[in-house]
C-alpha cells in the first residue's frame, strides 16, 4: 500500500459526504456524530450494552451481498468508517431533516420510515431516549427480512416498554420492501479501499492504516512493532470509550480478503481471523452445535456484526466466550509472521493471563476446526453453556463447552471439558478428560468424575462470582450436560 499519508477521513452520513481532518482516528463514531450536532444518536452506556447509540452501516453480509448492519457507534473508531455509508434515525425518514435543525416543521407520519411509523402506531416510545437505537436495529432487520425479538436483543428500554416495541417489530415483519433504501443497497459497494491517515492529537502523533494485503500488514508490523491490530474494534472500543486509551498506531484488518473467508472441506472448517461472528452464525449453522449455542449468547446483534473470531481469541481473555468452545473442538490456530506461517493447537496458544504464543510481528490468520470424529464413534455429544448475571448481552461468570464421543456400547472414546472464567486462561480439565475415556457414559461415571472436576481449577473471587460458586459451576455444568444427553 502507498505510504503517502492522508490528512482527512471521508465517509457519508445520511447520504451527505463528510470529510474530517485533525481528529483522532480512534475517536468513536458516536462522539463524532454528537460533536457534529447529530443529536438523534444517543449515548447510553458507552460499552455496547444498551444499544441507544445504534446506527446502520452498509457492509458485506454473510451472503457476500451489501447489507444494512446495525452496529454500536460507541465502539467504532472513526478510521473504521472511512469509505462507508452511515445511517442514523434522522436519515431514514422519507424527507430530509437538516443537521442542526433545532427549529423545523414536525415530520408527519406519512413521511416516516415504516419502522418509525410502526413505533408511533404501537406507542413504542416512552421517554424516547432508547428509541433511535431500537429504530435503527429494526431498520437493519427490515431490509434483512428479520424484524423480530432477536433483532432488538441488543437494545435496552429503561422504561421497560418492550411489549409495544415488539408489536412494532411484528407490524413490519414480512413486508415487501422496495424503496430508496433497498435501491441504495443494489448500487452500494462494500469494497474497503486502502487508507493511511495521520494526525496530531494533544501533541501525540496518531496513525491509522488499512492495508488490503496480509503481506502489507506484516510489513507495517515490522515498521511499527508496537502497533495495535484492530478488526471489529468491539474490545478496543471499550478502551476508547471508558479509558481514553491512546493508540499511536492502529492497523485495521478489515480490508484483508484472505482473513475474511470461510473454507469448508470434508474434514475441516477454516474460519478467517477477521470473519464477523454474525457471518459464522449464518454460514456454519448446524455444523458445530456448541458453537451455534455460544454465538447465540455472545453479546448482541450489533456486537456480533463487528466482533471477529480472531479478536476473541487474540485478546486471550480468561472469560472470552468462544475459546472454551474452540478448545473442546480441538481447534488449531494458523499464524503468519516475518518467518512465514505456522500452526499450533489452540490449547498451546494461551500461555498466561492475557498472554499468547504470538511472536513479535505475527498475526492470527485463521482458526481450523476439524470435523472428524474419533474412530469407532457411534454418536458425538456436544454442547456449550454460559452463566452470567443476565440472560443475554453479558460477560461470562463461567463458560463451558463439552464434547464426548461414545461408541455403540455407550463407552466414552474421547472427551473434552473446556472452561472459561475459572483460571488465568481458558483451559481444559485434562485430568477429568483422561478419567472419562474408557468409562461408560453413565450416572455412576459422572458421580465418579466430580471430585476430579472439583480439583481441576483454582478460580478467583471477583464482583461477578465467588471462587466457590465457580467451582460448583465447573461440576454442575458437566452434570447438566450429562442429564441433557443421557
Amino acid at each position: 500500500m502507498t505510504q503517502q499519508l492522508d490528512i482527512q477521513l471521508s465517509f457519508t452520513v445520511n447520504g451527505e459526504p463528510v470529510s474530517v481532518k485533525d481528529v483522532s482516528p480512534a475517536m468513536t463514531l458516536l462522539e463524532y456524530l454528537r460533536l457534529s450536532g447529530r443529536a438523534d444518536t444517543k449515548e447510553g452506556c458507552g460499552d455496547g450494552d444498551c444499544g441507544a447509540c445504534t446506527v446502520a452501516l452498509i457492509g458485506e453480509g454473510a451472503n457476500g451481498q451489501p447489507q444494512y448492519q446495525a452496529v454500536n457507534s460507541c465502539l467504532i473508531p472513526l478510521g473504521a468508517v472511512v469509505g462507508r455509508q452511515v445511517l442514523t434515525a434522522d436519515g431514514i425518514t422519507q424527507c430530509q431533516i437538516p443537521k442542526n435543525a433545532f427549529v423545523k416543521e414536525p415530520v408527519t407520519v406519512d413521511q416516516l420510515h415504516p419502522v418509525q411509523a410502526a413505533m408511533v402506531e404501537t406507542g413504542g416510545s416512552q421517554c424516547g431516549y432508547c428509541t433511535p437505537g431500537f429504530i435503527m436495529s429494526l431498520f437493519a432487520a427490515y431490509y434483512d427480512g428479520t424484524p423480530n425479538d432477536l433483532s432488538v436483543e441488543g437494545n435496552l428500554c429503561r422504561c421497560t416498554g418492550y411489549i409495544p416495541i415488539r408489536r412494532a417489530a411484528q407490524m413490519v415483519a414480512n413486508a415487501t420492501v422496495q424503496d430508496q433504501f433497498s435501491e441504495r443497497l443494489v448500487s452500494a459497494s462494500t469494497e474497503l479501499l486502502p487508507l493511511a491517515y495521520t494526525t496530531q492529537n494533544n501533541g501525540h502523533s496518531e496513525q491509522f492504516y488499512r492495508p488490503t494485503q496480509l503481506s502489507e500488514v506484516l510489513d507495517l508490523l515490522q515498521q511499527y512493532p508496537d502497533a495495535t491490530l484492530v478488526a471489529g474494534a468491539t474490545d478496543l472500543g471499550l478502551e476508547m470509550s471508558w479509558h481514553r486509551q491512546h493508540y499511536p498506531t492502529l492497523i485495521s484488518l478489515e480490508a484483508i480478503a484472505e482473513l475474511k473467508q470461510i473454507h469448508q472441506t470434508e474434514d475441516c472448517v477454516e474460519i478467517g481471523a477477521a470473519v464477523p461472528l454474525s457471518h459464522i452464525e449464518a454460514n456454519l449453522h448446524g455444523i458445530f452445535p456448541s458453537l451455534d449455542e455460544m454465538i447465540h449468547w455472545f453479546a448482541a446483534r450489533q456486537v456480533r456484526n463487528r466482533a471477529t473470531l480472531g479478536g476473541n481469541i487474540g485478546t486471550a481473555s480468561p472469560i472470552g466466550d468462544l475459546p472454551p468452545v474452540l478448545l473442546s473442538l480441538d481447534a488449531i490456530v494458523k499464524l503468519a509472521g516475518p518467518e512465514g506461517e505456522r500452526t499450533l493447537p489452540l490449547s498451546n496458544f494461551f500461555v498466561g493471563y492475557r498472554q499468547t504464543e504470538l511472536r513479535l510481528g505475527e498475526v492470527i490468520v485463521s482458526v481450523q476446526i476439524p470435523k472428524a470424529l474419533t474412530t469407532g464413534t457411534d454418536r458425538r455429544l456436544s454442547q456449550s453453556y454460559k452463566i452470567g448475571k443476565r440472560g443475554t448481552d453479558d460477560i461470562s461468570i463461567v463458560a463451558a463447552a463439552f464434547v464426548v464421543d461414545v461408541d455403540s456400547s455407550n463407552q466414552i472414546l474421547h472427551a473434552r471439558l473446556s472452561y472459561g472464567g475459572v483460571a488465568a486462561t481458558p483451559a481444559r480439565a485434562i485430568a477429568a478428560e483422561d478419567f472419562l475415556v474408557g468409562k461408560p457414559w453413565s450416572a455412576d461415571t459422572i458421580q465418579a468424575v466430580k471430585p476430579i472436576l472439583r480439583e481441576a481449577f483454582t478460580p478467583l473471587t471477583d464482583l461477578r462470582g465467588s471462587a466457590e460458586y465457580r467451582q460448583r459451576l465447573v461440576v454442575n455444568l458437566f452434570e447438566k450436560f450429562f442429564v441433557e444427553f443421557s
